[in-house]
Formats: C-alpha cells, sequence, structure tokens
C-alpha cells in the first residue's frame, strides 16, 4: 500500500468536520448537548433544594413512635427551577359560632390586672369568622430562610403574627431567628391557634400572657447533638407585648430562657418536659382593674414581672402508630411575680404605691382518639390570684382569694388532615359569683404549603 493512502484517507474524513461545522445538523447537535448540560444543572439544583429544606427545618426532637401530629396543610412539592425560588404560600381558614349565658362584652378574670385591650374570653356571640392565618415561607439563600404569618380577624382586622429570619447552616445544632416571632416559652405559647386541641387557651395563659406572648427580637437555640432530646434557648426582645409594655427605650424589654428535654419509652410512649422563665419590663402600663366598692377604674404598672412555666406532655400510640388511636396528656403550670408601684385610678385619684403581686396558675388536659378521625378531650383549669401588696393604696382594694376555674369538653372530628370540625362546651367561672355555659362549634380548613407541627 501507497504510504500517503491512510493519511489521505483520514484527511478526507475530517475534511467534512471541519468544512461543515456550522451545518443545521451541527447546531442541533450542539443543542442537544447545551440542553443535556441544563437537565443535569436543574437536577443538581433541585437536589441542593431538598438538602437546604431539610436542613432549614427548626429543630425539633427526634421522631417518636407515638407523636401524633395535629392536622396540617400539605407540604408543598418540589417545584422546578422556575418555581424554586417563590415562596410556599398556606391559608388556614376559621369559623366559629359561640353561644354564652353571660355578656362576652363583660368578660373579666376576677383578682387579675390585664391591659384594656387584652383579648381574653370567649369572644364575640353568634357566627363569627375565627383567626385565619395566611401565611409565607421561603428560602433565602443557602444561609438563611424566612416566613411571616398574617393573621385575619373577625373585626375585619389585619395584624402581623409573625414575621422573621431563620439561619439554616450555622451548623453545632445552633439556630439563630431575628423578627417578629411567638415566645419559646412553655409547651402552648409557640403554636398557632390552629393547632390549639382546644378553641381557646387555658385561663393561666390569658391571665399571665395575655393569651399568646409573642415579640420582636433575637433568638438563638441549641439542639444537642444526642439521641435523648435536649434544646435550651436564650431570646432578647422590644419588650411591646404583656406583661410588658411597649417604649421608646434602648435595649431590651424582656429576656426569656428555655430548657426543654425528652424521648421514648419503648415503642408505644413519648414525652417532653421542660422550663422556662420570661422577664419583662412595663412603664405606665395601662390595667383594668376594679376597686373595693365594686368601681371599675384604671391603673397604671411600672415595674418588671418574671413569669415561670413548667409544661409536661406525654403522648401513647400502639406501637406508635397513631393512625387509629392514640391519647395525648399535657400541663402546665405559670407563676408570675411582679414588681414595681402601682398608680391607682390613673387621671382621677392618681395615687402611687409600691405594688407587688405574685400569682399563678394551672391547667391540665387529656385528647383521646378513639377512632380513626375523631377525639375527644378534657380540660380543668385554675387560677390563684395571691394577695397583692399594694403598699398604700390598700384601702382601695378588697382581695377575696376568690380562684377562677374552668372545665372544658370538646369532641372534634377531622375527615382529613386538611380540615377539622369542632364541638366544645365549657363552664366558666372566672368572674367571681357567675357561671358562664359556652358552646362553640368550631371548622378549621388548611389550604396550600404548610410545615408539618412540632412535637
Amino acid at each position: 500500500m501507497h504510504p500517503f493512502l491512510p493519511a489521505s484517507v483520514a484527511l478526507a474524513l475530517a475534511l467534512p468536520v471541519g468544512a461543515f461545522a456550522d451545518t443545521p445538523s451541527d447546531i442541533q447537535a450542539l443543542r442537544r448537548e447545551i440542553e443535556a448540560m441544563r437537565a443535569a444543572y436543574e437536577a443538581r439544583l433541585q437536589a441542593l433544594e431538598q438538602r437546604l429544606k431539610a436542613a432549614e427545618a427548626p429543630a425539633s426532637p427526634p421522631p417518636v413512635a407515638a407523636a401524633a401530629p395535629a392536622p396540617a396543610t400539605p407540604t408543598a412539592a418540589p417545584g422546578s427551577a422556575s418555581t424554586a425560588f417563590n415562596p410556599a404560600m398556606s391559608l388556614i381558614l376559621s369559623g366559629l359560632y359561640s353561644r354564652t349565658s353571660k355578656d362576652p362584652a363583660t368578660y373579666t378574670i376576677s383578682g387579675f390586672q390585664l391591659p384594656v385591650d387584652a383579648e381574653i374570653g370567649p369572644g364575640t356571640r353568634g357566627f363569627s369568622l375565627a383567626e385565619s392565618e395566611l401565611g409565607f415561607s421561603a428560602s433565602i439563600d443557602p444561609w438563611w430562610r424566612g416566613a411571616a404569618n398574617i393573621a385575619l380577624h373577625g373585626d375585619d382586622t389585619v395584624s402581623v403574627e409573625e414575621a422573621y429570619v431563620q439561619t439554616t447552616a450555622l451548623g453545632n445544632g445552633l439556630s439563630f431567628k431575628a423578627g417578629r416571632f411567638f415566645s419559646g416559652i412553655g409547651y402552648l405559647n409557640p403554636q398557632h391557634a390552629h393547632t390549639w386541641d382546644f378553641v381557646d387557651n387555658p385561663l393561666a395563659y390569658q391571665a399571665l400572657l395575655g393569651t399568646q406572648f409573642g415579640d420582636d427580637g433575637v433568638q438563638l437555640a441549641w439542639l444537642a447533638p444526642t439521641e435523648h432530646y435536649v434544646e435550651l434557648g436564650v431570646e432578647l426582645g422590644r419588650g411591646r407585648s404583656f406583661p410588658g409594655s411597649d417604649s421608646s427605650r434602648n435595649g431590651a424589654g424582656m429576656a426569656a430562657l428555655t430548657a426543654h428535654t425528652g424521648g421514648d419509652i419503648g415503642d408505644s410512649h413519648s414525652w417532653r418536659a421542660g422550663l422556662s422563665v420570661l422577664s419583662a419590663k412595663a412603664s405606665d402600663q395601662s390595667l383594668a382593674a376594679t376597686d373595693a366598692a365594686g368601681n371599675a377604674v384604671v391603673d397604671l404598672f411600672s415595674g418588671r414581672t418574671r413569669v415561670w412555666v413548667a409544661d409536661a406532655i406525654w403522648k401513647w400510640a400502639p406501637d406508635g402508630n397513631a393512625t387509629r388511636t392514640s391519647f395525648k396528656l399535657q400541663g402546665e403550670y405559670l407563676r408570675s411575680t411582679r414588681t414595681g408601684s402601682l398608680t391607682y385610678d390613673a387621671g382621677n385619684t392618681d395615687s402611687i404605691a409600691d405594688y407587688r403581686a405574685v400569682q399563678s396558675g394551672w391547667y391540665l388536659q387529656g385528647v383521646y382518639q378513639f377512632v380513626p378521625h375523631w377525639r375527644v378531650g378534657v380540660r380543668t383549669e385554675r387560677l390563684d390570684p395571691g394577695t397583692p401588696d399594694y403598699g398604700l393604696n390598700a384601702p382601695f382594694f378588697a382581695p377575696t382569694g376568690y380562684q377562677p376555674s374552668k372545665h372544658t369538653l370538646m369532641l372534634d372530628y377531622s375527615p382529613s388532615e386538611f380540615s377539622r370540625l369542632r364541638l366544645q362546651l365549657a363552664r366558666d367561672r372566672a368572674r367571681e359569683g357567675s357561671v358562664d355555659n359556652q358552646l362553640f362549634l368550631q371548622y378549621q380548613m388548611s389550604l396550600g404549603a404548610h410545615g408539618a407541627h412540632s412535637f
């Protein structure tokens, strides 16, 4: 064979490639390569998004056998790259029918001075739109996520319930949150109203925390890297909510410490317990009160309040399967100490004197799912107003030692994890010398994406 023949054949085969590199077929090949690269990139991006969503989930105890989460709206499925950074949205629709034997407009908790605009009691009679909630949440970048919950009230007002940013990649079990959020004290306080097992929060929360304590500030939480669940937290805030009061002060008006622990007992039992303390400042805080003559007056409190909260919960489900039957027992004890000065009958008498009050309250409740979709619950609760020391203002007040109490029975039906219908009956003795028989019919419907509820 001629030595130049192989080289000539190779040159002849290579010539079309260089000569026709810009032909339509070659352009289509290049496009296919680009599409393949784009598909590979989107697959990697979605994988990273799933890892980020798993990392940004709030710190909570390891999955336990008997945990029976309350109904939640569905979690959004992973989206395409074009929608990956759109916020997940949810809407909790809640409606209520209330029937009470006493006028809710005159509702008070005897022995406890609360802000004149405190949201306590059964609310309005008849049909009403209960507190509904519009929620947004999304990843911001690999290090932060954001969330906001807008409360839609039955009186056509709107309020920002929560709006915060939270870290997702601090590592070592640490999580940092900044913005407006419910404090992590106790068991019920961090939970949104649609996750409660009863229509209303216990009297102890209403009397000592203004129903639910939320604030503007920062929170640092640490989840211990152990099989046994241990979580510690510290918070600093503006102190804008009762038992604090908003002001233009520099620095923090509220500080809180939280500690929780828990775990499993066999395959069917799980538990969690905690201890928290909240310290808040108040300045000329307007409080509704009743004097010794039975007259309604407005007092002003300036000073500091410290609230201790001890909470515990135990859950049971046969072999960890809570879909058919389960039981949950929970209780909390709250103790408040207020120290400072009290101005009696502001704007009229204006008598200023030292003031100190040690007050407490507790509740105990059990919820039993006896068949799939159906639950029955009982709650009993009591308050102790103590014997407040009014100092020089003592002649204006006549403490009676009356201890408000309440007993509640509820039955609810959840056709799915996204809907719930509830009947609740209560015998409320919050007002001295008066018994308020209450009936509630409630619906709760969940639309859109919503994260799983805590233990």
